[in-house]
C-alpha cells in the first residue's frame, strides 16, 4: 500500500518507520521540515515540504498531529486538494465531536474516515505494539487494517466515527485513576518506611497489579518522571473526556479530580513530566 504520514511527534515517528519497514511505500509530512528529513535519513524513505504533496498516489493518509485545531486546517488542506486519498486515518486524540465533523466533511468529498487514537505512549509506538481504537466505515477500516498491523499489536473497530475516541477516553479515565492510586500507594509506603521494592513485588502479584504498576513504580519511587505520556498532554486528554461527560450525563468524579490533581503538577512545574508525577505533588503535602 502506498500511503502518507503527517506528522513525526514521538509517536508518529515511529508509527510510520514501522509501515515503511513493513513494505509500505511511505511520504512523510512534518511541520518542523528537519523532523522529515531526520526521518528519511534513518529509513531511506520519502519526505515532503508540503503536506498536500505527501499524498500524491497515496491509497490512504496517517496523521497524528496535536489536537483539534490542528486536525482541522490538515484535513481542510486535504479535502480541498486534488491528491487527498481516498482514506484519512487519524491516530491523534481528540473530541468526538471532532470526529464526527471530520467523518461528515470527508463524506461530502467522497473520502472515508477513521479516528483511529491509540493507546501505549512511546514505548509502544517504537516497539510497534500500540493498541488502536478506530471508529468509521467497516470498509474502510478493512482497507487499511493490514497497514494499521504495522504498528499496532490490537486494533478494533468500535464503531461509527467518534467512537475511537470515546473508547480512548474511557482508556485515559481508568488511566487517571489507576495513576493516583499507584502514587497514593507509594507515598504511603514511602511515609510508612517500608521498602517499596518489596512491597510492589509482593503486592503487584494480586489484585492490585496493573500495568502503571509494573512499569512506573520504580521511576516513580526515584522522582524521575521522563519516561511516559505528558501531564500537559493528559490534560488535554481528560478535557475531551469531561465535556463529553457534561454531554451525555456520565459522572466523572475521580477524573474531575485527578485533572485538579494534575493542575497542581503543572503549577510545581510539571506540564511536562510524566503523569506518575502525581506522586511529586503527594510528595508536597507530606509533613
Amino acid at each position: 500500500m502506498q500511503v502518507a504520514f503527517l506528522g513525526l511527534g514521538v509517536m508518529g515517528y515511529p508509527m510510520a518507520k514501522h509501515l515503511h519497514d513493513a513494505g509500505h511505500e511511505t511520504c512523510v509530512y512534518n511541520r518542523t521540515t528537519v523532523k522529515a528529513q531526520a526521518w528519511a535519513g534513518d529509513t531511506g524513505g520519502r519526505w515532503s515540504a508540503d503536506p498536500v504533496q505527501a499524498c500524491v498516489g497515496a491509497d490512504a493518509v496517517f496523521m497524528c498531529v496535536g489536537d483539534d485545531p490542528d486536525v482541522r486546517a490538515l484535513v481542510g488542506q486535504l479535502l480541498a486538494s486534488e491528491h487527498c486519498p481516498r482514506i484519512i486515518v487519524d491516530h491523534t486524540t481528540t473530541s468526538a465531536e471532532l470526529a464526527r465533523e471530520m467523518d461528515a466533511a470527508c463524506r461530502q468529498k467522497g473520502v472515508s474516515w477513521i479516528d483511529a487514537p491509540v493507546s501505549g505512549g512511546q514505548a509502544g509506538a517504537e516497539n510497534g505494539v500500540l493498541t488502536v481504537m478506530c471508529g468509521g466505515d467497516q470498509a474502510a477500516y478493512d482497507q487499511v487494517a493490514p497497514a494499521i498491523d504495522a504498528f499496532a499489536r490490537q486494533h478494533r473497530l468500535m464503531g461509527p466515527a467518534g467512537c475511537g475516541q470515546l473508547t480512548k477516553m474511557v482508556n485515559q479515565i481508568c488511566i487517571a485513576g489507576l495513576v493516583e492510586g499507584l502514587a497514593e500507594g507509594v507515598n504511603f509506603a514511602q511515609a510508612a518506611g517500608l521498602d517499596v521494592e518489596a512491597v510492589i513485588e509482593v503486592i503487584s502479584k494480586g489484585a492490585a497489579q496493573s500495568w502503571q504498576m509494573e512499569n512506573r513504580y520504580q521511576t516513580m519511587a526515584r522522582g524521575e518522571y521522563d519516561f511516559g505520556f505528558a501531564v500537559e498532554w493528559m490534560r488535554k486528554d481528560l478535557g475531551h473526556c469531561l465535556r463529553e461527560a457534561r454531554q451525555n450525563g456520565a459522572a466523572l468524579p475521580v477524573a474531575s479530580l485527578v485533572d485538579q490533581f494534575y493542575g497542581e503538577v503543572e503549577n510545581i512545574g510539571g506540564a511536562r513530566w510524566d503523569t506518575s508525577s502525581l506522586l511529586a505533588r503527594l510528595n508536597t503535602l507530606r509533613p
